[in-house]
């Protein structure tokens, strides 16, 4: 496609010419409207003048009748100017005047006319004149009027001044559009061009944009944006895929290692069926490994809107502590909940629950205190309003996690130095990571001094009447 053709084809340069049509066709209004009030002022005051002079010759013709009328005539014709004069008899024959011919009935029309006529002395074609036609006794016919050439001279002016904007407006307008077009398109060939580099595979590429705040800056933006969020997701696969033929290797190992041994205890039916039992355990740990992967996936793409509903997130806390409670007890710990009932959300219960589920069953796993001869330690639960925010806090008393390691505990597969010697995968907190995300919340991991407390923020939505709840689970 040559230059041409892309700037002809360039919606700006379309849009261009669509105002300069609109720019000429207002042009042509404002100056037709201007000279008709023009040619309607000039026609009033040439109405008024031949009024004043009609006038002067009534007087004459009351003091010395149509002789008097005549001899008037006569002399005012061979006076420059554009006034016309004509005294005819009764039967149309001329007496006095400058005016040689008229239409045939012209002398008929009592009143104002606007009529074409030639002169005496000049015979050119295509003068016209505003004159009145009097009647006077006797059959005689008496015409006073001006000549109109002052009008179509103002008429030419602003045929010459139309012509003069539309040459104007047309060239300003061909300048605009080639100027914007060009610009335009300069900032789209750019675009097209880091969008086929991006396309190419370097995802660290953006859109440009000049700053300028348009909506060229804006789309930019956006699909920068955009790109921003796939290069993450991206980045997420190959992670993923990393972590799992790293981190899954491991208990694959193990499950080939107990079928190998249920083979080789074939013999004795109980060691035999401790081999199954833990080729089973493994192959369920496998089993909660990929269904929690699956559950990030689908959190991340948004795929659970199915079940999005409004519901109080304060019962489902409550009733997920609740089954946690024996677990806690086991593991030498005490849960305090408070939860405020009436705290509504828009999300897929069975997701948030899950992650609520993954924050306690963490505080359980890795909350107890690192002295075992210490007391029970204490987990608090609380859900709570926070602004426009609903809050859902666990707060743990356990060795914590240093601030440096915080982002990256959310991440896939990641496991901590203190947390190796104890069973789990790494993707609890990136499960609830990825669900707070779907339902436009966030997740923070800060000091409980001693302990980790954990805070997933949710946008709260229209609240029930709440009824605070203050509940302890031993």
């Amino acid at each position: 496609m040559t230059i041409l053709n892309k700037l002809f084809r360039a919606t700006a340069f379309k849009l261009t010419l669509v105002i300069f049509g609109l720019s000429v066709v207002g042009s042509a209004v404002v100056l037709g409207v201007v000279a008709w009030q023009v040619i309607k002022l000039v026609d009033a005051e040439t109405q008024q003048t031949i009024a004043e002079q009609a006038k002067g010759l009534a007087e004459q013709y009351d003091a010395g009748g149509v002789r008097r009328l005549g001899e008037v005539i006569d002399k005012r014709s061979h006076q420059p100017g554009s006034s016309l004069y004509l005294l005819t008899n009764n039967a149309g024959e001329p007496l006095a005047g400058n005016v040689a011919q008229l239409p045939p009935g012209v002398l008929d029309q009592v009143g104002v006319v606007d009529t074409p006529y030639e002169t005496v002395d000049e015979s050119a074609p295509g003068r016209r004149a505003l004159a009145r036609i009097f009647a006077l006794p006797g059959g005689f016919r008496l015409l006073v009027g001006r000549d109109l050439g002052d009008r179509a001279r103002i008429g030419a002016v602003m045929v010459r001044a139309m012509a003069v904007s539309l040459i104007f407006f047309a060239a300003l307008a061909a300048l605009g559009a080639l100027f914007v077009a060009r610009r335009v398109l300069n900032r789209i060939d750019a675009m097209n061009r880091s969008a086929r580099a991006i396309m190419a595979g370097d995802l660290t590429l953006r859109l440009p944009v000049s700053g300028s705040g348009d909506e060229l800056d804006r789309l930019a933006a956006g699909l920068n944006d955009m790109l921003a969020r796939i290069a993450e997701l991206m980045t997420g696969l190959r992670e993923v895929s990393d972590n799992i033929a790293h981190d899954l290797r491991t208990p694959l190992t193990r499950l080939r290692n107990h079928a190998e041994a249920a083979l080789r205890s074939a013999d004795d039916p109980a060691a035999y069926r401790a081999a199954l039992e833990r080729t089973i355990e493994e192959s369920d740990g496998l089993i909660r490994v990929f269904n929690a992967l699956l559950a990030i996936a689908r959190a991340e793409a948004g795929a659970e809107s199915a079940g999005v509903g409004a519901f109080d997130i304060g019962e489902a806390v409550e009733s997920v502590a609740e089954l946690y409670a024996p677990v806690a007890e086991e593991n030498g710990a005490t849960l305090k909940v408070e939860a405020t009932r009436g705290l509504m959300v828009v999300g897929n219960r069975e997701l948030i629950g899950q992650a609520v589920a993954n924050l306690i069953d963490n505080a359980v796993k890795h909350g107890a205190p690192e002295d075992e001869a210490a007391a029970k330690t204490e987990i608090s639960v609380v859900a709570r309003r926070d602004g426009a925010s609903v809050a859902i806090e666990v707060a743990d008393h356990g060795p914590g996690i240093p601030a440096d390691d915080r982002a990256r505990a959310l991440e896939r597969f990641v496991r901590l130095e203190g947390a190796r010697s104890r069973p789990g995968s790494g993707l609890g907190l990136s499960l609830v990571a990825a669900v707070m995300r779907m339902h436009g919340g966030a997740l923070r991991l800060d000091d409980n001094s001693p302990g980790l407390k954990v805070t997933a923020t949710l946008p709260a939505a229209a609240e029930a009447p709440r009824l605070p709840v203050a509940q302890a689970a031993a």
